[in-house]
């Protein structure tokens, strides 16, 4: 009851002002929910494209091992004093990586291939990625996962796919000790990276990216847009509020002090309109009424 005798003492531009704020809000409002997903979902997309092209050039150095280095080099593991981890398809990607990382702009760019059982404990899983792991055994189906991870680095976006053994090869250096090169097992030793299978996956290739900058990068257009929305609003709020005001309230209050003087008796007072909208309509309807009025104020003086 309060707010409706408030709203009906309320002048009409101060009711008109009031409308258009409560839609200039919900326009911002609603704007800005709109905006920060669209951002948000574009900068989750870069990251993982980013991610995407990098494991992509990865396995391409995984496969030129695999294919044109390793049959080159396969034949002097036996006979070599030390192991050399050139032939190794995963040694070759985290050094080209490594290298990758060198300039400023890549060095928290990650790559691991996480193995639960790996021959080179640098690449030994930890908990996070040991789940990873696990999920790819038992969702065969799953071919990619994909999130968010927080690193001491800070917050990264990571891509994760299975290596499986598919090659029987493969076997030689990770069936049993036996079987294994000499010069690996001098290398490496004979406790880890034995028994896989073939078929059987024993790694998530994991890429992180770091998404902090780019995600801050989406919150600071965010914001500038924002403002700029914000202040095109106010424009046109304060454009539309001059305009209401020069063309319908100070007319209105014209004809309103000439009602008051023709209403006291002064009758030489005119509804001076020139426009035919509106409020020109009802200025030549007071006019008319002004007149009515005149005669009849004649016929009662005449008739006394």
């Amino acid at each position: 009851m309060l707010n409706n005798i408030t709203l009906k003492n309320l002048k009409i531009g101060a009711k008109f002002n009031l409308l258009l704020i409560l839609v200039f809000i919900v326009s911002i409002l609603g704007s800005g929910v709109a905006l920060s997903s669209v951002l948000q979902g574009r900068a989750q997309n870069e990251v993982a494209s980013q991610a995407q092209i990098l494991i992509e050039m990865v396995n391409a150095v995984r496969n030129y091992t695999q294919n044109r280095i390793d049959p080159l080099l396969e034949p002097r593991l036996d006979t070599n004093p030390s192991f050399m981890p050139e032939v190794v398809p995963t040694f070759s990607s985290k050094e080209v990586f490594e290298n990758f990382r060198k300039k400023p702009e890549y060095k928290n760019f990650f790559h691991k291939d996480a193995t639960l059982n790996p021959t080179n404990l640098a690449d030994k899983a930890d908990n996070f990625e040991a789940e990873l792991v696990k999920r790819f055994r038992n969702e065969a189906n799953t071919l990619e996962i994909t999130g968010f991870r927080n690193l001491p680095e800070g917050e990264v976006f990571y891509i994760a796919q299975p290596l499986k053994i598919t090659l029987q090869k493969c076997l030689r250096c990770h069936s049993t000790p036996d079987r294994a090169p000499k010069s690996q097992l001098a290398t490496y030793g004979s406790e880890n990276g034995f028994g896989w299978q073939l078929n059987q996956i024993v790694s998530a290739q994991i890429i992180s990216i770091p998404s902090e900058d780019i995600f801050a990068n989406a919150r600071r257009t965010w914001i500038l847009i924002m403002v700029l929305l914000i202040a095109i609003f106010g424009i046109i709020l304060f454009l539309i509020n001059f305009l209401i005001k020069k063309a319908v309230i100070q007319r209105i209050k014209r004809i309103e002090k000439i009602a008051q003087k023709v209403s006291t008796g002064d009758m030489t007072a005119d509804f001076e309109e020139i426009s035919n909208d509106e409020i020109g309509g009802l200025a030549e309807a007071f006019n008319r009424m002004k007149a009515s009025l005149r005669i009849a104020l004649e016929l009662l003086n005449n008739q006394s």
